[in-house]
């Protein structure tokens, strides 16, 4: 069942995960590269390369996202959806298994519509155009994986998302925890929210043309 509806929108860390993997082609075979990312913050919190892409590809990289968010103190749990397609991995009864154990509720996109998964596939895409390409080609797994891991850290630590306010995934991360673990913080943030759309009404207002 789709629970997201093409809807990639989150209000907070752990409520929205998608997950999907990219071919890498080297000089003798292809690299399968699997990812996990939270779509609150865009931050890539699981991946995994592999020669195959057999189901411990994807489930590997699950057990990777649900471990980095334990030892950051926000474990993943109930409320939260997992979407990815319809690819037979994620089908398996051991990735379904995982989640159900884990308290995730699982989201499958119809088969052969990449729409249904676009937030992934638009993560995927960077990072083949800013590193797979721009490097390439490549020779062995543990090539591609140190590439991999070099890439998830700058896309997670210093690359500037939009949709992140011009911050990179862990600070927007950082900042949206600190200010919820802050009451009045918080309280100041939606107070502040609430006097820039008056104040944006009231001059929407004064421009108004006099009748």
């Amino acid at each position: 069942m789709d629970l997201v509806e093409r809807d990639f929108t989150a209000t907070a860390p752990n409520r929205l995960w998608v997950a999907d993997f990219a071919y890498v082609a080297m000089r003798s075979g292809v690299v399968y590269v699997a990812f996990v990312i939270d779509a609150f913050s865009r931050r890539i919190v699981g991946w995994k390369a592999d020669t195959t892409m057999r189901t411990s590809l994807v489930l590997d990289t699950l057990e990777m996202a649900l471990w980095t968010r334990e030892r950051a103190g926000i474990p993943a749990g109930a409320g939260l959806i997992c979407h990815n397609d319809a690819g037979s991995q994620y089908l398996s009864f051991a990735f379904t298994q995982r989640l159900i154990h884990a308290g995730v509720d699982a989201s499958v996109g119809s088969v052969g519509d990449a729409l249904d998964n676009a937030l992934v596939e638009t993560t995927i895409g960077l990072f083949k155009t800013e590193k797979i390409r721009r490097e390439g080609p490549w020779k062995t797994l543990a090539d591609v994986e140190l590439a991999t891991l070099e890439w998830v850290d700058w896309f997670n630590n210093a690359r500037l998302h939009s949709a992140c306010g011009r911050l990179a995934p862990a600070q927007f991360e950082q900042q949206y925890l600190q200010a919820t673990s802050n009451p009045i913080e918080t309280a100041s943030i939606k107070a502040g929210a609430v006097q820039n759309r008056e104040a944006s009404r009231h001059a929407r207002g004064n421009n108004s043309p006099a009748r």
